[in-house]
C-alpha cells in the first residue's frame, strides 16, 4: 500500500480492509511505466466524456463540472457498473472494491494501477478497499481541428482532499485550458512549443497538426504527469525542463502557446505580510505584479519562425493614469511583431484576491482573519503599484514572414461570451488583416463581398414607427461581435451576396439615398474593411 492507513470492517478476518486517505500531503507523481500504461490506454479508451454524463445524469454531471462532487456521490451510490466504480474513484475520490476495479479495467488491474502510483490500496482480497492517489478523467476539447477526447491525470482538487492545495499542485484542465486550446490556431505546422505544460493538455492537442512538440515546465512533477498523458494518448513529446523561454532560447518554432504562470500574487514585503498564502507553481511566476506576462510577449517572438504564432493568456494591470491598451501596447511595440491583443474580463483589486483565495482552495469560512489578513496584503501590494483593477485575456503574435514588416497592432476588448472553437476565426482574422494591408480603395471597389452566414441582421423600432432606430448586425459564430449600422453600411451588407462589387453595390445605395458616391464610399469603406476583418463580411 502506498501511504494511507488501514482498518478492519469488523474483527480481523470477518470483513474487507479499508483506507483512509493520509494526511495532507502530495503523493509522488505517476510513474512512466509504458506497458501499464498501455493497457490502461486500451481498457480506458473505449469510453468518453458522453458515457461519463450519461452514468452522472445531467444536474450531477453538470455540478461536477463545477467542482462540486456530492450529486455525483449520490448518482452512483450503489452502482458497481464499469463507468460507476471509475467515475467513484478517480473523479470523486472514494474509496472503490478491488474485485470491482479489476471488473472496470480487465487489460490492467489494481495491481498494475498500483505500480504506477495511481491508487492505494488495503490489501489484496477481492473486497478490500483502494482509493486513488490521482484524479484521472476524459477531456473532450472541440477547437479548431475537430474534435478530440484524452483521458487526461492530475493531482487531486481539493474538493476531493478537503485542504486547499499543495504548492507543487498539477493543476487538471480547467476553464483556462479549455479556453486557450480553443483559440489556437490548427493548421498544420512544423514544430510546436507547448510552454508551461502542467499536465500536458496543450501538447496533446497540438500533436494533431504538428510534426513535432515541445513541451516545457519548471515542474518535474508537472512534467512527469505530461508524460504519463502522453503515454496513455499514445503520442511522442520532447519534454524539457525549464523556465520560460529558456528551453527553447535560440531555436524557431512554428506556434508558441501558453497557459502561464500568470497572477499577479503579492511579492517582496507584501508577501511576508500575506501569511498563509501559499505559492502555486502552476500559477505564480514569482515576478511581481505582470511582469511576467509583460516579458513574455516582449520576448515570445524570438523564438518564433517566420510566420510564426505565438498565442497566450495573461493578466496584466491598470494603473492610475495609464489605459491598459497604452501599457500593454507599450509591451508589443518594438517587438517587431504583429500583435492582437483581446481583453475578456476586468475584475476590481478585491475580486481578483477572492478569486485566486478561493482557486487554491481556500474559504473565509474555515478562518475569517487569515483570509482577510491575505486580502488586505494582497490589496495593500495592488496600491502600492497604483493599481485598480486587473484586465484578463489572451494575446497573438506573428512574426512577420521575410521581407515585411508588421501589418497588425489591434487591442480590443470582447465581454461577450464566444461559443465555439476561435482559433479558425483568429486564423481567418490574420489573413483578412494581411489582405486589408494590401488593398487599397481602387481595388476594394472592385471586390465582390457576401455576408458571412452566421450573420444576422436586428432592427429596433419604437411602436408605430416604420423606421427603425437601430440596427445590429450580429455575429452567431467566431467572438460573437455585434456591429451598430446605420441605414447605408445595412443596405450593403444585404446586397452583399457574390454578384455584385462593393462599387456597384455603394453607386446603389447612393442613388436611393440622393447622396454623393464619393461622400459615401468615404463613410462606408473604413466600416467594410472592419467587417471583412472582423468575419461578417467574406471575399
Amino acid at each position: 500500500m502506498a501511504g494511507g492507513t488501514v482498518s478492519e470492517a469488523a474483527r480481523p478476518g470477518t470483513g474487507p480492509h479499508r483506507v483512509e486517505r493520509p494526511e495532507p500531503s502530495l503523493p509522488p507523481p505517476p510513474h512512466l511505466l509504458r506497458p501499464e500504461l498501455g493497457a490502461l490506454a486500451a481498457d480506458l479508451g473505449i469510453h468518453d466524456v458522453d458515457d461519463v454524463e450519461a452514468v452522472l445524469g445531467p444536474m450531477a454531471a453538470a455540478a461536477l463540472h463545477r467542482d462540486q462532487p456530492a450529486a455525483a456521490a449520490m448518482a452512483t451510490a450503489g452502482d458497481r457498473s464499469t463507468l460507476a466504480t471509475l467515475v467513484r474513484l478517480f473523479m470523486l475520490g472514494l474509496p472503490v472494491h478491488r474485485v470491482d476495479l479489476d471488473r472496470a479495467l480487465p487489460l490492467t488491474g489494481t495491481d498494475a494501477l498500483e505500480r504506477l502510483g495511481l491508487v492505494m490500496t488495503a490489501g489484496h482480497s477481492r473486497h478490500d478497499e483502494v482509493l486513488s492517489l490521482v484524479d484521472l478523467r476524459p477531456v473532450t476539447v472541440d477547437d479548431a481541428a475537430g474534435r478530440a477526447t484524452w483521458w487526461v491525470a492530475s493531482d487531486l482538487g481539493s474538493d476531493i482532499t478537503g485542504s486547499m492545495l499543495h504548492p507543487e499542485h498539477v493543476l487538471g484542465v480547467g476553464g483556462a485550458s479549455t479556453m486557450l486550446a480553443r483559440l489556437t490556431v490548427r493548421d498544420p505546422r512544423r514544430r510546436v512549443v507547448d510552454l508551461g505544460t502542467g499536465c500536458g493538455i496543450q501538447a496533446l492537442q497540438a500533436t494533431r497538426h504538428a510534426r513535432s512538440v515541445v513541451a516545457t515546465d519548471v515542474s518535474e512533477r508537472a512534467l512527469a504527469f505530461a508524460a504519463v498523458n502522453a503515454a496513455l494518448a499514445g503520442v511522442e513529446l520532447d519534454l524539457r525542463r525549464g523556465s520560460l523561454l529558456a528551453p527553447v532560447f535560440g531555436e524557431r518554432v512554428d506556434l508558441l502557446v501558453s497557459n502561464p504562470p500568470f497572477v499577479i500574487t503579492p511579492r517582496g514585503e507584501a508577501r511576508t505580510a500575506a501569511a498563509g498564502l501559499p505559492s502555486y507553481v502552476y500559477r505564480d511566476g514569482g515576478m511581481a505584479g505582470d511582469a511576467l506576462v509583460e516579458s513574455l510577449v516582449r520576448e515570445a517572438g524570438g523564438v518564433l519562425a517566420p510566420g510564426g504564432v505565438a498565442q497566450l493568456l495573461g493578466n496584466w494591470e491598470h494603473r492610475t493614469g495609464e489605459g491598459w491598451v497604452d501599457r500593454v501596447g507599450d509591451w508589443v511595440d518594438g517587438t517587431g511583431m504583429d500583435a492582437w491583443v483581446v481583453q475578456r474580463e476586468v475584475l476590481d483589486p478585491a475580486e481578483y484576491a477572492e478569486m485566486w483565495l478561493r482557486d487554491g482552495g481556500a474559504s473565509r469560512d474555515c478562518d475569517p482573519e487569515a483570509w482577510d489578513g491575505v486580502v488586505s496584503a494582497w490589496l495593500e501590494d495592488f496600491t502600492a503599484r497604483g493599481v485598480e483593477a486587473v484586465g484578463m485575456g489572451f494575446v497573438v503574435l506573428r512574426r512577420p514572414k521575410a521581407g515585411e514588416r508588421p501589418r497588425l497592432r489591434r487591442l480590443e476588448e470582447q465581454h461577450g461570451r464566444a461559443e465555439g472553437p476561435l482559433g479558425g476565426a483568429i486564423a481567418a482574422g490574420l489573413a483578412a488583416h494581411d489582405l486589408m494591408a494590401s488593398v487599397d480603395d481602387d481595388v476594394l471597389v472592385q471586390l465582390r463581398l457576401t455576408a458571412a452566414s452566421d450573420v444576422t441582421e436586428e432592427r429596433h423600432l419604437r411602436p408605430g414607427d416604420t423606421d427603425p432606430q437601430v440596427i445590429l448586425l450580429r455575429q452567431g459564430g467566431g467572438f460573437g461581435r455585434v456591429v451598430q449600422a446605420g441605414t447605408a453600411l445595412a443596405g450593403l451588407v444585404g446586397a452583399c451576396r457574390g454578384e455584385l462589387t462593393v462599387g456597384q453595390i455603394t453607386i446603389g445605395i447612393a442613388a436611393l439615398l440622393d447622396v454623393p458616391v464619393d461622400a459615401l464610399r468615404s463613410e462606408l469603406f473604413p466600416q467594410v474593411r472592419d467587417l471583412i476583418r472582423d468575419g461578417l463580411l467574406e471575399v
